[in-house]
């Protein structure tokens, strides 16, 4: 059935893996569906946790009513450079907005940042976001500052002085050298509780070992950051590896 939409009984099979927890993979074979079809299903339902075969239903029945309804003609989302968002596109912009939630982003922040990095020009406003995701200009305000003190997105004055939100190449490597700094912030966190609990007792070994685990990997991410830099502004096919 690969293709065709999930119907309620799959979606009873899914509460029913993730209830006896099973990876999503292992549902999806089970269902003889796509891993990334079972992870969209879920995490645009409520998550792992809050995930209902029957609201997850009816919220399908909601959207394809809502698409019945539209107007012929009338574009449902904003146009690409190229002239025009496809089907397909749009299910890959859920598709890629659940793995951000899968990563730990929250579901309205996966949304934008799915929705920037899937345009041509990689950027939009907030009226264009709003329109294009159908939802208030002030949860595109608060997922948008979210973004920006995570160095997903960066700010930029447009025509008519309106702010639009880019998601350029470099914003990968600002997101990956911002969570090494948060990671080595929690490093110096886990050191100061050694001195509170007291040297040599089980909890301060305990939180030594995070410490060091936690400051190697900071340091790998900064350094890995630093040295495939590069990768983000070379072109597909110009390098050997």
């Amino acid at each position: 059935m690969p293709g065709s939409r999930l119907t309620q009984q799959e979606r009873r099979q899914i509460v029913q893996g993730l209830g006896d927890g099973l990876a999503y993979a292992e549902i999806a074979r089970r269902l003889d569906r796509p891993t990334s079809t079972i992870t969209r299903e879920v995490m645009r339902n409520g998550g792992p946790a809050g995930y209902r075969a029957d609201l997850a239903q009816r919220a399908t029945e909601r959207r394809t009513r809502r698409r019945r309804q539209a107007v012929p003609g009338e574009p449902q989302t904003l146009p690409q450079a190229h002239g025009g968002v496809s089907e397909a596109v749009r299910e890959y912009e859920e598709t890629f907005a659940a793995a951000f939630m899968a990563s730990g982003m929250p579901r309205m922040m996966s949304r934008v940042m799915a929705c920037l990095a899937l345009t041509d020009t990689g950027s939009l406003t907030a009226s264009e976001l709003a329109q294009r995701l159908q939802v208030s200009p002030a949860s595109i305000s608060k997922a948008v500052a979210f973004l920006d003190s995570q160095g997903f997105v960066r700010r930029e004055r447009g025509e008519r002085r309106r702010e639009r939100y880019v998601v350029d190449d470099d914003v990968w490597y600002r997101s990956m050298m911002a969570s090494a700094r948060s990671t080595a912030q929690l490093v110096d966190t886990a050191r100061q509780g050694i001195g509170v609990l007291g040297p040599g007792t089980p909890a301060a070994a305990r939180l030594e070992n995070v410490a060091r685990f936690l400051g190697f990997v900071s340091e790998s991410i900064a350094r890995a950051a630093e040295q495939a830099r590069d990768v983000l502004h070379t072109k597909p096919g110009t390098t050997s590896d």
